[in-house]
C-alpha cells in the first residue's frame, strides 16, 4: 500500500525543517554570542572587574538569526542564490568590461589621493597604512597563492626589514636609500634560513614551522637587549628625505628649495608616494616573475609537488626562491614602516599581523594581484569604518568574512590570468602527431618487456 504525498503535507514538512533549521542556528548563535554579547566587564570605582548581563541584547541577536535563517529556508530551500540571474541582459556586457577597468581606476585614484584629501591627515595615514598592507599581500602572494606554501610567520621578515634600516641607520648612520635594499637583501636571507627546514614539510605541518619561526624571531627581539633594546624598543629612527633635502623648516629644507609654505603635510605625502611606488613595484617585480620558468615552477608545485618532480623540476630551489622572493618584499614594506613611524618594538610584530596579511590573500583570491589590493582596501576600511561601534566591530568583521567566504570560496576576485597562454590556435601537422604516437608505443612497449 502506498501513501500519496499531498501538497498540504509536503508544505507541513517543508515547515517543520525549516523550523528545525532555524532552530539549530539559533542555537549555535546562542553558543557564540553568549560571551560576547550577552556578557560585559565594567571596571568599579575600586579597581575591581564585575561583569554584567546583558539578556535583553542577546535575545535579540539570537531572534534575528532565527528568523532570518526561517526566512531563508522557507523561501529558498536547498537552491543558491544565482546572482546571474539577477543581473538584466542588458548590462551584462558592460558589467564583462569592469573588471579590465577596475585596476586602471585603482591606480588613478591611488595617485590623486593626496590631492583630495591633502587637508586630511587622518585619510593620509590610513592610505599609507592600506598601501603597506597592499604591499605585504603581495609578498605573501609569492609564498602562498603562487607556490602553496602556506607561511604563518610572514611578520617576521616584517621584523627583520624593519630591524635591520633601525640598527644600520643607529650604528653605522645609513640614509634611508642605502638602507631599504639592504632590508630586503637581509630579510630574503632569513627567507633561505626557513626555507631549509621545511623542505619536506606540507599543509599543516608546514603552517606550524612557520608560525614558530614568527614566535622566535619576536622572542629574540624582545630578549636580546643589547642589541633591540628589548621591549623597550629603537627611537628616533632617522626619517627619509627628498634626494637629500630633510622635511624641515630650515634653510636648505624642502619646502624653502621649492619656495614652498613648509607644512608638515608635505612629509606624509612623501610617505604615500614613497610607498605607493614600493607597492607598484612589488606588483611589477610579481607579474613578472610569474610569466618566467621560475613563475610556472611556482603554479607547478602549489598544484601538485609530484607531478612537478616528476617533471624534472628542482622542488628545492623552487621553494627556496619563493620564501627568498617574498621576504624580500617585507623586507622593503619593514624597513618603510620604521622610518615611518620613527619607533619600532616587538610589539609590532605579533602574530596577528601574519594573520591579518594571511587574511588578506585569502580573501582577494590566492594569486591574483588585484585581488589582494581590494581585499586589503576592504577589510582595513572596514575595521576603520566601524570604529565607533567598537562592540561590535570584530563580529560585524567576522560576519562578513563568513560570508564572503560562502558566496565566493576562491576569494573576492576569483579569476587570474594565465602566465602562459595561446594568443591564436595552433595548427598540428598530422605527420608529427603520428610519430609522437609511434614513440610514445614503442616506448611504453621496451617498458613492458
Amino acid at each position: 500500500m502506498s501513501v500519496l504525498s499531498t501538497p498540504s503535507s509536503k508544505a507541513r514538512f517543508d515547515l517543520v525543517s525549516a523550523l528545525k533549521r532555524a532552530l539549530l542556528a539559533a542555537l549555535v548563535a546562542f553558543g557564540l554570542f553568549s560571551l560576547m554579547i550577552g556578557v560585559r566587564t565594567h571596571t568599579g570605582s575600586n579597581g575591581a572587574l564585575f561583569l554584567e548581563g546583558r539578556p535583553g541584547l542577546l535575545a535579540i541577536m539570537v531572534g534575528i538569526v532565527f528568523v532570518s535563517t526561517l526566512a531563508r529556508e522557507l523561501i529558498l530551500g536547498e537552491r543558491q542564490i544565482e546572482l546571474r540571474s539577477l543581473v538584466p541582459p542588458a548590462l551584462t556586457a558592460p558589467l564583462q568590461i569592469l573588471p579590465k577597468l577596475a585596476a586602471p581606476a585603482l591606480l588613478v585614484f591611488a595617485l590623486i589621493v593626496p590631492i583630495i584629501f591633502y587637508q586630511n591627515r587622518y585619510m593620509l595615514d590610513l592610505g599609507i597604512m592600506i598601501l603597506t598592507y597592499v604591499m605585504l599581500g603581495w609578498g605573501l602572494n609569492i609564498v602562498v597563492g603562487l607556490a602553496g606554501l602556506l607561511d604563518l610567520g610572514y611578520v617576521a621578515f616584517y621584523a627583520v626589514g624593519a630591524y635591520s634600516y633601525a640598527l644600520l641607520a643607529e650604528h653605522f648612520g645609513f640614509s634611508f636609500w642605502i638602507c631599504l635594499p639592504l632590508a630586503g637583501i637581509l630579510a630574503s636571507f632569513w627567507g633561505i634560513i626557513l626555507g631549509f627546514p621545511v623542505l619536506r614539510l606540507r599543509g599543516d605541518y608546514l603552517a606550524i614551522v612557520t608560525m614558530a619561526f614568527g614566535e622566535i624571531i619576536r622572542l629574540v627581539l624582545l630578549n636580546f637587549q643589547t642589541l633591540t633594546h628589548g621591549p623597550d624598543g629603537i627611537s628616533g629612527i632617522p626619517r627619509p628625505s627628498f634626494f637629500g633635502l630633510p622635511f624641515n623648516n630650515e634653510p636648505g629644507g624642502f619646502a624653502h628649495t621649492f619656495g614652498l609654505h613648509y607644512s608638515f603635510t608635505h612629509r606624509i605625502v612623501f610617505l604615500y608616494y614613497l610607498i605607493l611606488v614600493l607597492a607598484l613595484v612589488t606588483n611589477f617585480v610579481t607579474i613578472r616573475l610569474r610569466r618566467l620558468p621560475i613563475g610556472r615552477a611556482w603554479e607547478a608545485l602549489r598544484e601538485d609537488e609530484i607531478a612537478c618532480r616528476s617533471l624534472g623540476i628542482n622542488t628545492t630551489n623552487t621553494k627556496l626562491t619563493a620564501f627568498a622572493m617574498g621576504a624580500m618584499f617585507a623586507g622593503f614594506a619593514g624597513s618603510f614602516f620604521a622610518t615611518r613611524q620613527g619607533f619600532i618594538s616587538p610589539e609590532s610584530f605579533t602574530f596577528t599581523e601574519s594573520a591579518m596579511v594571511l587574511a588578506i590573500v585569502v580573501l582577494g583570491g590566492m594569486g591574483s594581484q588585484i585581488g589582494v589590493a581590494v581585499a586589503a582596501a576592504v577589510m582595513l576600511g572596514g575595521f576603520e569604518l566601524f570604529r565607533e561601534f567598537a562592540t561590535f566591530r570584530m563580529l560585524v568583521f567576522g560576519l562578513a568574512m563568513v560570508l564572503i567566504m560562502i558566496w565566493r570560496p576562491r576569494g573576492l576576485v576569483a579569476t587570474r590570468t594565465p602566465s602562459v597562454f595561446l594568443r591564436s590556435p595552433k595548427e598540428v601537422d598530422a605527420e608529427d602527431v603520428r610519430r609522437a604516437r609511434a614513440k610514445s608505443w614503442s616506448w611504453r612497449r621496451a617498458r613492458h618487456d
